[in-house]
């Protein structure tokens, strides 16, 4: 039997992995793709910075996603680390609070951040004429402060609600990070409201964006179709299929996870689910839009390139 030193205040993880060899090398495993999905994300953030030619909107919107990605990663990773090692699987009441508010503000953000990306590419290849005004470098600023505001204020409705509800028995969370739905069935009280309010929610910052960025895209695609220049339309065809890849990665299973009612739910299958949008997303973006991305492959050999041959 499990002994956990606790408080009356602290919930405790059931987590992702068992006590075992299996699970340590999935949690290496996990730490593996942790400090590839760091190191990828910094990596994309100092290109940007660096280089004056990624200095367009395109660009600034995703050093603010490779930020989010950043931000999120660290808030569930390096505390499942710490707990299965430590054995140790609590977390404070005031900490479970802090990382649901960093998750949720990170995961709004990113949500409407991949947004603004899609109307940038929409206003490119569907409107070029026209982007300079309507993707002007106001516009951009914009976007960004606004995707983190409302990030922010979701997280805070979430948060504070989470922390009033009444906790009077088990305070066993079923997940590897404090998911506020997977709090609700811990508190003594009906919570509907709540239930009602999440799916409002994920409707505002998943659901409805993703059909307008899918339906964005399919606007896009079609356009592509009728380019008569090759080049143009293999450069937009490889940047559409990009964003969508990372876009469907990222909301499929966000979705998926948030809009089943209760009683369809399975916490097993949500903490399977929540790896593909708090770890495996965060890695695979500097990824994806690096080695699928000709600019930024210019700019790593710029930028990196010229590093090397100053030091030698």
């Amino acid at each position: 039997m499990e002994k956990w030193n606790q408080t009356l205040n602290d919930f405790i993880f059931r987590g992702l992995f068992p006590q075992s060899q299996t699970g340590l090398l999935l949690l290496l495993f996990i730490i593996f793709i942790f400090f590839i999905a760091i190191l990828g994300n910094l990596g994309m953030i100092y290109l940007i910075i660096v280089d004056s030619r990624l200095h367009t909107p395109m660009y600034i919107l995703l050093s603010q996603l490779s930020l989010s990605d950043l931000v999120y990663i660290s808030t569930t990773v390096p505390k499942m680390v710490a707990n299965f090692l430590s054995g140790q699987k609590s977390i404070s009441f005031l900490g479970c609070g802090v990382q649901s508010f960093f998750f949720l503000t990170m995961g709004g953000a990113e949500s409407l951040l991949l947004v603004s990306m899609a109307y940038d590419r929409f206003v490119a290849i569907c409107h070029p004429l026209h982007y300079p005004i309507r993707m002007s470098r106001r516009m951009c600023v914009k976007m960004i402060v606004g995707s983190w505001i409302l990030g922010s204020i979701n997280a805070t409705a979430h948060t504070v609600y989470a922390l009033h509800l009444p906790y009077c028995g088990s305070r066993a969370i079923n997940h590897f990070f404090c998911d506020v739905p997977a709090m609700l069935p811990l508190a003594c009280m009906d919570t509907w409201v709540y239930e009602y309010m999440v799916f409002m929610s994920t409707s505002l910052f998943l659901l409805f964006p993703f059909l307008g960025i899918t339906a964005s895209y399919g606007r896009v695609l079609f356009a592509v179709f009728h380019m008569r220049c090759k080049e143009g339309k293999r450069k937009a065809f490889t940047t559409c299929s990009t964003h969508l890849t990372v876009v469907t990665f990222y909301y499929v299973p966000f979705i998926y996870t948030y809009l089943r009612p209760r009683s369809l739910r399975s916490p097993d299958e949500d903490k399977i689910l929540a790896v593909f949008y708090t770890i495996l997303t965060p890695m695979l973006n500097p990824i994806i839009y690096s080695l699928r991305n000709k600019e930024v492959l210019g700019a790593m050999t710029r930028v990196f390139g010229g590093f090397s041959s100053k030091k030698k």
